[in-house]
């Protein structure tokens, strides 16, 4: 069995503790849907993305309300492309920090695909995740366009599209890039091996995780407005249903998609060694 030791001074004297890695989520758990706790999880996705999109469409709507010349705004009112990034990396920092013991705090398909590549959810639990926070992303969208019609109708409801100026491909590299530092962000921030050997870790994982999100935003809001989340984008294509919006919209899932499982390849085979590790312990079984 492979096993890492970690050796710690206590009083002058050291002492061995051996970590074990967790073992694997099942692939299929039909257990899970006899339980409750499995329902708050869901719960608490539709919440938290619902929550996510609101403030975050607002934002955008808000901004580009500001600066617009046609009604008295200039250039240099509004939170500006970085309060936008801020608003999306902090909205994901407090609700990654309010749900992460109920759900895990995904809010995010991208991120809920890259953990059940990594064996950390079922696949039971990763598909109704996914439906959870797009039907969380299109309500929450809905509610902004509710709060703020002709606002949100006139400013593209802070839907995601290929900049005028950049070819698909640029945006889907973008994408692909972008959701790999958020999703390799997660597997850092979450790692039991981290876990076990600094107590600090699982307290601050939300904080990395919200600064990733608004370092992805700051290099591709100019792109693509940045999805690096395919509910996000799902969710304001839904409520604003424009052909344009639709036409782009498979770059939001496929982008999202690979960098995630580049991301929990390079974790869990490269960096961890799960292959290597389970290679050797065949051996040692043999």
């Amino acid at each position: 069995m492979a096993k890492d030791v970690e050796v710690q001074e206590q009083g002058g004297e050291y002492s061995a503790k051996d970590y074990h890695d967790p073992p694997p989520a099942p692939l299929f758990d039909p257990e899970e849907l006899t339980q409750w706790s499995f329902y708050r999880a869901l719960i608490a996705e539709f919440i938290a993305t619902l929550l996510f999109l609101y403030v975050t469409v607002l934002t955008i709507i808000g901004y580009k309300r500001q600066t617009d010349t046609t009604v008295g705004g200039t250039d240099c009112d509004g939170v500006g492309i970085l309060g936008i990034a801020w608003a999306f990396g902090g909205m994901i920092f407090i609700l990654v920090y309010c749900t992460a013991g109920i759900s895990g705090g995904h809010i995010n398909p991208a991120v809920t695909f890259g953990l059940f590549l990594g064996r950390k959810v079922s696949l039971i639990r990763a598909l109704l995740y996914m439906v959870a926070q797009c039907a969380g992303a299109i309500c929450g969208t809905g509610l902004a366009k509710g709060f703020q019609k002709a606002y949100y109708n006139r400013y593209g409801g802070g839907a995601n599209s290929v900049a005028d100026g950049y070819n698909n491909g640029t945006a889907l590299g973008a994408e692909i890039i972008g959701t790999f530092v958020l999703v390799y962000t997660v597997f850092s921030a979450t790692d039991p091996k981290r876990n076990a050997r600094d107590s600090h870790v699982p307290v601050l994982a939300p904080l990395p995780i919200g600064f990733a999100v608004f370092m992805v935003h700051l290099a591709t809001i100019p792109i693509t407005g940045t999805g690096i989340n395919p509910a996000r984008s799902f969710g304001a294509a839904v409520i604003y249903n424009e052909d344009k919006i639709w036409d782009d919209q498979w770059i939001f899932w496929v982008g999202p998609i690979v960098g995630a499982a580049v991301a929990a390849f390079y974790h869990q085979y490269i960096l961890r060694a799960a292959a290597i590790k389970a290679l050797g312990s065949f051996k040692s079984n043999a």
